[in-house]
């Protein structure tokens, strides 16, 4: 492969990517198949949304791809390079988020996107961006653990000079930490995972690849703790601990979380950019889990600061 940005490759291998996870999700639920929406935007660009809603499994799924193009970076996008405000871009990525029925099974995101800004007479700057995180709503330490143990094997083979994979995975899973962390509750959104950003320092071969086995190892990570969890009994109450904390879910992805941003600044599909969000949320005003009870272990155990790569389940 040249280490020439080729937007086609990414966009296809994308567009692929789509395809297979959707056909996993729609196994894995065995009831619901995702609807399709192809949308065309006005300023350049478009996409595919596929949401699922109402199955077995799901409450509500979605895998959205989209490839915009616009005469100027938004300021979420150049935020931090303000060097390239005001240049022509594109922007492609495949973004999904799960949302299951039962309380047992935590939530998840992945997302992958790759950048250009262009500006005449000038060279075309490029860069990945992504990662997945994991939320769960009642812990349990064999999926934690294997969440993480998955995201440090996607490390494997790449990192910066004299930066091997373990240490590319703990920069990277602190990364994720510092990013989906709501600052005004002073907590995590969840178990947290990979995230990373402005990646072009290795040429666009490798982080190119750095971003497909990020993609590649999401649904190892997932999908068997989906498996594991779908069928366990719930109450009435554990569901509604889950709409409780869905509500983080919510604060997070309206008030921080840069893809949002990136998308309504754009001009994006509305639609498509708050298909993040559960179908089914509720707010408490103060409330607090009763000690040692399992609510309360959530936060006590897994929203803190914890190396799951060194426990034992």
């Amino acid at each position: 492969m040249s280490d020439q940005p080729d937007a086609g490759a990414v966009r296809a291998y994308l567009l692929d990517l789509q395809e297979r996870i959707s056909k996993a999700f729609t196994a894995e639920d065995g009831a619901a198949r995702f609807r399709e929406d192809a949308w065309d935007r006005p300023a350049g660009g478009g996409g595919r949304s596929r949401i699922m809603e109402g199955g077995a499994v799901f409450e509500k799924a979605g895998i959205n791809f989209s490839d915009v193009q616009g005469q100027r970076l938004p300021a979420s996008a150049s935020a931090a390079r303000p060097e390239l405000a005001g240049r022509g871009f594109r922007a492609m990525g495949l973004s999904l988020v799960m949302h299951p029925w039962n309380p047992y099974v935590p939530a998840s995101h992945m997302n992958v996107r790759f950048f250009t800004a262009a500006k005449p007479d000038k060279p075309a700057v490029w860069w990945f961006g992504g990662g997945f995180d994991l939320t769960p709503y009642y812990g349990n330490d064999e999926d934690v653990i294997h969440w993480h143990r998955t995201a440090r094997a996607a490390c494997e083979g790449f990192g910066d000079e004299g930066e091997d994979a373990a240490a590319l995975h703990t920069r990277l899973k602190r990364w994720c930490d510092q990013y989906f962390y709501l600052k005004h509750r002073n907590e995590p959104r969840g178990v947290g995972g990979l995230f990373f950003d402005d990646l072009n320092a290795w040429g666009f071969a490798r982080c190119f690849a750095f971003m497909r086995s990020i993609a590649e190892h999401y649904l190892p990570a997932y999908r068997p703790i989906v498996a594991r969890r779908k069928g366990l009994y719930y109450s009435a109450a554990e569901r509604d601990f889950q709409r409780y904390r869905r509500g983080r879910y919510v604060e997070f992805n309206l008030v921080y979380d840069r893809g949002t941003l990136f998308g309504l600044q754009s001009g994006g599909r509305t639609e498509s950019i708050l298909m993040s969000l559960p179908p089914e949320v509720s707010f408490r005003y103060d409330w607090q889990p009763e000690p040692d009870s399992p609510e309360a272990e959530l936060y006590d155990r897994y929203l803190v600061p914890r190396d799951w790569l060194d426990e034992v389940p």
